[in-house]
This record gives structure tokens, C-alpha cells and sequence, in this order.
């Protein structure tokens, strides 16, 4: 057994994210585990740019209302207790809604040694995507 110590929080990156987004790595896990696991926390408005995972993603909201949206499909409204499933490969966004903090856990897996990257970014998502619901 090993306890990991808290590490500080992260401030998402500006390439990655629209709005002020926190993030608190849980688990990275090392081969031949490839689990990942952060807790994600939106400020009202914020999101993430269009990615996919190669192994697809989980998201778990934990708190507050959310936006997330397939690309090609409408934009959904997540609720404290929904977990939304995204297929490997599938071009995605998540965040709060306008007027809400959001937090989720974010649950995904890092690809097989030599299989590319974990996940793909994207373009930002702009206000009037965001706001098509």
C-alpha cells in the first residue's frame, strides 16, 4: 500500500480551456495500470476545448450544472450524479453551464505503450456552440 500525498491544484491550461477551470490529479496510474482520474472544477461559463481520448473518457459530476456536447449532436445538461460516457475517438466538449459552477471527475486510461498520444485537442468551443441548446 502507498499513500500519495495531495498535490496542489492546477490551473488548466489556456490551450485546453475557455474560463478559469482547476483540476486536482487523483490517480495516474503506472504500467501496467494506464488509469487516470482528476477532479475537474469549472468556473460559471467554462469549458474545455474539443478533444477525444483514444481510450474514450468518463465524467462523473459531482456538483452544480454542466454543458456537454458530441460533436454533431445537441448540447446536454449534466446534473450532480450523471456520468457521461464518451467512446474512444469521439470529438467532445464538457463545462459549466453559464450561470453554475460545475465539477466533475474526469476518468479515462493513458493508450498502450506505443499507440500515440492519450488525447487529441482541438479548436476552442465558441459562445454560440455553447449556448445552442
Amino acid at each position: 500500500m502507498e499513500i500519495l500525498t495531495k498535490k496542489p491544484s492546477t490551473k488548466g491550461p489556456a490551450e485546453m480551456f475557455t474560463g478559469d477551470v482547476w483540476f486536482d490529479v487523483i490517480a495516474q496510474g503506472s504500467e501496467p495500470s494506464r488509469m487516470r482520474v482528476n477532479m475537474v472544477r469549472f468556473a460559471p461559463g467554462a469549458r474545455t476545448a474539443w478533444h477525444c481520448h483514444a481510450v474514450g473518457q468518463t465524467l462523473h459530476v459531482t456538483e452544480g450544472i454542466g454543458l456537454v456536447q458530441s460533436r454533431g449532436g445537441d448540447v446536454v445538461v449534466m446534473r450532480p450524479g450523471d456520468t457521461i460516457w464518451t467512446p474512444p475517438g469521439e470529438w467532445h466538449w464538457h463545462g459549466a453551464a453559464p450561470d453554475h459552477f460545475m465539477s466533475h471527475l474526469a476518468m479515462w486510461e493513458g493508450p498502450a505503450e506505443g499507440q500515440g498520444p492519450e488525447s487529441e485537442w482541438g479548436e476552442h468551443v465558441t459562445d454560440e456552440e455553447c449556448n445552442a441548446r
